[in-house]
């Protein structure tokens, strides 16, 4: 590292979820030693074609390996703990966290194969940590899952206030109530820098609580006669617990459709929460029950292919189907890129005939994350030197920076990932910069988000990819007729696609002295260059098919 990162110091450095919302990791550093915050996923969008999760590259904190004392795992959202089990085997630390999200990562570090190798510290609510030369407080918050933590990072230069995901919900359904008397004497003991979730910056308004989603889909649910189904997202325990009830209160019986919800669901229930929790009906059951006596719980609320509600949109469940008059209730909102993914979804659904209802048609989903009173209020309690927006894009980030210092604090610090910013001692500011990139989960294989597989991907989904086999004999003659592969490019020309790259590949040979003829490359690339060219006259389009040749020499 450059001189400029002194053992002096307090540094932060997140490698992802700054510039971005997901993939949420960051990492603190004094005293010759690195403490990481969260290890999250992020779901792909289609420049990643193939590609199903995305996660920081920890190349930079895999080479200081040694130097990491612990990773803290704020709470069980996929955006924070996702990535774990995909890459703790690259830094190797101890892993502390409370025991609704302990559970959690046991279950997924037992899926790896990991458990045994893990060093796991499961932390009481409210409880406090040594970590190195870091004291960590964990305090407790409100948001859309059981023991979403705040950890105060104390040192001996200055105290962090890291948030994680948070809103100040006053009537919360499960869990705690924020800890606002602890959050009242950080501020009191002093909080250097505030580092703060900024996803609902844009809102004036507080996010509101989950009782009056449950009071709105208790009455949603009253009006319906055929079967419902309410997608959500399967870490929201709170809200699938809320749609419980409401079905409960209609004489409706619960089903539980996914395998992460109903692995939430076990999970909450072995940390003591969801005691009163209806009976579930199984997938195979349920259907013998009239249509106005079930609910389904679904997970697919952003138009996944492979979660619940798009398996039984496309009649890929044999137990389960939705009809002509059943209900579709989209109990989340949309998270930005999954527009086109979700309305494709919404069309299906209406087309079988179900009513499709959002949160833009009634108050059946609310935010667990803070608006601009919440984090005005966040602000008059901790009181920080410095304001560090994270957890947003770019434009949620510096808004929070411009509100931040309308509210008061005189210091305020927009990252993006791989920006090393000191906190302390002097002025803050970003010191240097790393580049940090993405990994991206290719089958079993984690692989850099621009590696070349994914790129040739990338290139064969917009413009083809064109094949042609050659055989050929000792002198370089061709012995029979080229074959051609042709993958996704339009052959509706006056003349056949085939034999035009045909006459191109053998034009191509044809033009090569015998001395290259003797050379299988100085065959190949030529045929390609050739093949590659027709193709893109053929089709008049300005990239041509990603080619490749293959020469058989007899």
């Amino acid at each position: 590292m450059a001189k400029s990162n002194s053992k002096d110091a307090l540094y932060f450095l997140p490698l992802g979820g700054s510039g971005e919302i997901g993939m949420n990791l960051n990492l603190y550093q004094t005293e010759g030693k690195w403490l990481m915050v969260d290890c999250g996923i992020s779901f792909a969008d289609t420049y990643l074609p193939g590609i199903d999760l995305i996660m920081p590259n920890t190349s930079f904190i895999e080479e200081r390996r040694d130097k990491l004392a612990g990773l803290i795992i704020t709470h069980a959202h996929e955006d924070h703990v996702g990535a774990l089990a995909h890459l703790w085997e690259r830094f190797r630390c101890p892993v502390y966290a409370t025991p609704f999200t302990m559970i959690l990562i046991r279950l997924k570090l037992t899926e790896a194969g990991l458990l045994d190798q893990v060093p796991l510290i499961e932390v009481p609510l409210e409880g406090s940590v040594e970590v190195g030369p870091f004291t960590v407080d964990f305090l407790s918050l409100t948001h859309s899952i059981p023991e979403p933590n705040a950890v105060v990072i104390k040192t001996k230069l200055g105290s962090v206030f890291h948030t994680g995901d948070w809103k100040l919900d006053p009537n919360p359904l499960l869990g705690n109530k924020t800890n606002e008397a602890k959050i009242r004497k950080a501020g009191d003991n002093g909080v250097l820098a505030l580092v703060c979730d900024s996803t609902n910056v844009f809102n004036v308004e507080p996010s509101g609580s989950e009782k009056k989603v449950r009071q709105t889909i208790t009455e949603l649910l009253a009006t319906k006669k055929g079967k419902v189904f309410c997608a959500t997202f399967s870490s929201n325990v709170a809200r699938v617990d809320t749609l419980a009830q409401a079905a409960r209160d209609n004489g409706r019986d619960v089903c539980l459709v996914g395998r992460s919800l109903k692995r939430n669901v076990a999970a909450a229930r072995e940390a003591g929460y969801l005691k009163d929790f209806p009976n579930i009906v199984d997938e195979s059951d349920a259907g013998y029950l009239p249509n106005d006596r079930v609910l389904y719980i679904c997970t697919g609320c952003q138009g996944e292919a492979r979660a619940a509600l798009m398996r039984i949109t496309q009649g890929n469940n044999r137990d389960v189907t939705i009809s002509g008059g059943d209900t579709v209730i989209f109990s989340s909102k949309i998270i930005p890129g999954n527009e086109t993914l979700i309305g494709r979804l919404h069309n299906a659904l209406i087309g079988m005939g179900a009513e499709v209802i959002t949160e833009k048609d009634a108050f059946v989903h609310v935010s667990g994350h803070p608006g601009q009173k919440e984090l005005a209020q966040m602000y008059e309690w901790t009181r920080p030197e410095i304001l560090v927006p994270v957890h947003g894009e770019l434009r949620h980030m510096q808004r929070q920076a411009e509100f931040g210092r309308a509210q008061g604090i005189g210091k305020t610090i927009v990252p993006s990932n791989g920006t090393l910013i000191r906190l302390a001692p002097g002025p803050v500011e970003i010191v240097e910069r790393f580049h940090v990139g993405r990994l991206a989960l290719d089958g079993h294989f984690l692989i850099p988000d621009e590696d070349d597989a994914i790129v040739t991907r990338r290139r064969i989904l917009y413009n083809g990819a064109l094949v042609v086999s050659l055989v050929v004999d000792d002198a370089g003659d061709v012995l029979s007729p080229p074959q051609v592969s042709n993958l996704g490019n339009p052959a509706a020309g006056q003349e056949p696609f085939d034999e035009v790259i045909r006459d191109a590949a053998l034009a191509a040979i044809g033009g090569l002295t015998r001395k290259q003829r003797m050379n299988d490359t100085k065959i190949s690339e030529a045929v390609r260059v050739a093949a590659r060219k027709a193709a893109k006259y053929y089709t008049n389009k300005e990239t041509g098919p990603v080619t490749s040749v293959n020469v058989t020499r007899i």
